[in-house]
C-alpha cells in the first residue's frame, strides 16, 4: 500500500494549486495508520487548522450516523463523486467500502452503475437521487423524493440527503484544490471500474 500511494503522489503532486501544509506529527501518524498514506486533501485543508479539524469532525460523526443504510450511503458516495470527477473520493470511497466489508463487486461498479447489472432497484434509485442532487442545478423530482422517502422512511431520508450534500461539499472542494486519487483503492482485490466517458466528451487517454 505505501509504494503505491507514493507512485500515486509522485504522478498526481503537480496537479495540487495549493501547496501542502505540514500536518501535527499525532494526526500525520493517525492518518497513516487509517489509510496508509496522509491523505492530500486534509494536507491542503491544514492551512486553516480550525476548518480542517472541524471538517474532520464532522466527517466523523457523519460516519456513525445510523438510519440509513451504510452500502447506499456507500454507493450514493461515489456516485457523487464519479458525477463531479473527484478521482481522490472514488478511491478512498472504494477503499473504505472494502475496510466496511460491503459488497465490492457492487461498489468498484458504481463508477459504471447505469449499465451494470449487479445493483438492486433501491440502489440504483439512491444513486440517480445523488446524481440529480449532484446536478447544478438539482434535478430532484417530487415523484423521485417521494418513492424514495416511501421505502427508505423520514429519518434514512434525510440523513441520505444530508450525506449526499456533505458528499458534494467534499468533492467540489476536491477538484477545486487539485486533490487527486492517491491509489487508496489499490488495496482493493477488484479493480475499481472506470468512469464511463460521456457522450460527446474528448478522451482523456
Amino acid at each position: 500500500m505505501p509504494n503505491s500511494l507514493n507512485a500515486h503522489h509522485k504522478e498526481n503532486v503537480m496537479a495540487l494549486r495549493l501547496p501542502k501544509a505540514e500536518l501535527p506529527d499525532e494526526l500525520k501518524k493517525n492518518m497513516i495508520k487509517q489509510f496508509g498514506g496522509v491523505p492530500e486533501n486534509v494536507e491542503v485543508l491544514w492551512h486553516n487548522p480550525v476548518l480542517a479539524q472541524e471538517n474532520l469532525e464532522f466527517g466523523a460523526k457523519a460516519g456513525t450516523w445510523s438510519a440509513a443504510d451504510k452500502a447506499l450511503k456507500s454507493f450514493a458516495h461515489m456516485a457523487v463523486a464519479a458525477q463531479i470527477g473527484c478521482s481522490w473520493c472514488l478511491d478512498v470511497g472504494y477503499f473504505q467500502a472494502q475496510n466496511d466489508e460491503l459488497d465490492l463487486v457492487k461498489a468498484s461498479q458504481v463508477p459504471r452503475w447505469r449499465i451494470s447489472d449487479v445493483f438492486t432497484p433501491l440502489e440504483r434509485d439512491v444513486m440517480a437521487y445523488a446524481e440529480a442532487m449532484s446536478d447544478t442545478p438539482p434535478t430532484v423530482t417530487d415523484e423521485q423524493y417521494a418513492s424514495l422517502l416511501e421505502r427508505l422512511g423520514p429519518a434514512a431520508m434525510v440523513e441520505l440527503t444530508t450525506v449526499i450534500a456533505f458528499v458534494n461539499m467534499a468533492t467540489r472542494a476536491n477538484v477545486a484544490n487539485g486533490v487527486a486519487s492517491q491509489g487508496f483503492s489499490d488495496a482493493c482485490e477488484i479493480p475499481l471500474a472506470e468512469v464511463p466517458e460521456k457522450p460527446g466528451a474528448a478522451s482523456t487517454a
